[in-house]
């Protein structure tokens, strides 16, 4: 079999990426341009690919393609349609991010919470020594315990999030679906977790029906004007909408490691936000941790083998 990866750079140099353990020759692009990408998987039998686009138009070249191995969790990237169409299996890497994800998002909280990277750029700033005295009080500083946390999302890492906020005295309230009623007792209802939430995190997927999920009439709704913390998808929120909520106050502050278009652009509303001590942007390296990288290439390496042996596991479509 020939397997094709379109972007082997998307996992870190260190990652140990193993040989599947059948015949096979393997080709791997650091990077694939969209204009690559039909060339590239004409000839493959199974194609990995991170974040490289695969619609219909270059699957109807690949007529030998039998299995697309997604590493990472998200499909968003794949016509899963026409994969299904032409008979092509879908498969994704789950749950290798269950701890990665929530020290990234409580590390952002924490940051945001009790203005860490405001303090330390005022400390660089010499404004310690301006003050004159022990310490100062130019940004807030809110403790988490007895706090109410908001999660939106309940698989694997909202559950994850939810654990580390009780053992932290937090509330946690689960939101029910957007639109939706009746989920049962564990879950409050959308509108609801807006308006009492101090802090809210997403953990779901991007979906036609998420996407911008968040906009201006739900800043509207956070009473209690709320940490926004997104480590999920960029989609999720309006981010025209997130930078005016951030500027006229509705919000309390906002951390992010994720992006509709990654790289943002030099004109993003979000590069503006930088300058602001209640905005923290990272590179969508929630997921990235040594151990989770290298878990998320044993379990691909582990779908490809399952695949090829004839019992596909995680699959999609």
């Amino acid at each position: 079999m020939k397997i094709v990866f379109l972007d082997r750079a998307t996992l870190s140099p260190e990652t140990t990426l193993r040989r599947p353990g059948f015949a096979h020759e393997l080709v791997c692009h650091e990077g694939t341009a969209p204009s690559e990408v039909a060339e590239r998987i004409a000839d493959a039998d199974i194609v990995i690919v991170n974040k490289v686009k695969i619609g219909a138009e270059a699957l109807q070249r690949a007529a030998r393609l039998k299995l697309v191995a997604v590493a990472a969790t998200g499909t968003d990237c794949i016509d899963l349609e026409a994969c299904a169409a032409r008979g092509i299996t879908v498969s994704n890497v789950r749950n290798y991010a269950a701890h990665t994800v929530p020290e990234h998002t409580f590390a952002l909280i924490f940051a945001l919470r009790r203005s860490i990277c405001a303090y330390r750029d005022s400390v660089k700033a010499g404004r310690w020594q301006e003050s004159g005295q022990f310490c100062y009080f130019d940004y807030p500083i809110r403790d988490l315990a007895g706090s109410t946390l908001g999660i939106i999302g309940d698989g694997a890492l909202g559950s994850a999030v939810a654990a580390i906020a009780r053992a932290l005295g937090m509330q946690v309230l689960m939101a029910a679906h957007k639109g939706r009623a009746g989920m049962g007792r564990l879950y409050t209802p959308f509108e609801e977790v807006l308006a009492r939430a101090d802090i809210l995190t997403l953990h779901c997927p991007l979906t036609p029906r998420t996407r911008h999920m968040i906009g201006a009439a739900e800043f509207a709704q956070m009473a209690r004007k709320p940490l926004l913390i997104n480590t999920a998808r960029g989609g999720l929120v309006d981010e025209a909408a997130l930078a005016a909520a951030l500027r006229s106050g509705r919000i309390a502050g906002a951390g992010f490691d994720v992006v509709s278009a990654e790289p943002p652009a030099a004109d993003h509303p979000f590069m503006a936000l930088l300058e602001l001590p209640n905005f923290i942007l990272t590179p969508h390296v929630a997921w990235a941790s040594q151990e989770a990288i290298q878990g998320l290439a044993d379990q691909l390496v582990d779908n490809i083998e399952a695949f090829a042996a004839g019992r596909a596991v995680n699959v999609v479509a």
